[in-house]
């Protein structure tokens, strides 16, 4: 099954992501430095997150699921600093 999700970070932020096997434990590729920086030490010590997959399919090519990707990440603003953790494409407000 292929996957595309979205990840909620403690302070509301987002990340979108995808994955191309089905991996339950898979929580994507989100800089861990850019997000860090949003949080205490303090905070880091108990953290939660949530995952919701968006969007799944168990027979579209690779290229399609990523085209999903990017509709999501466009949808939902996650590539706006403000708003998420995805870095690409480039937010253009």
């Amino acid at each position: 099954m292929k996957y595309v999700y979205k990840i909620t970070y403690p302070n509301g932020k987002i990340y979108i992501g995808k994955d191309l096997i089905g991996e339950i434990n898979y929580f994507g590729s989100a800089d861990n430095q850019l997000i860090a920086k949003d949080f205490t030490h303090e905070q880091m010590r108990d953290f939660t997150i949530r995952k919701e997959v968006l969007w799944e399919s168990d027979n579209t090519p690779d290229e399609e699921v990523n085209k999903k990707e990017m509709e999501f990440i466009r949808i939902y603003k996650s590539n706006d600093p403000q708003t998420g953790y995805n870095q690409i494409p480039k937010y253009r407000g």
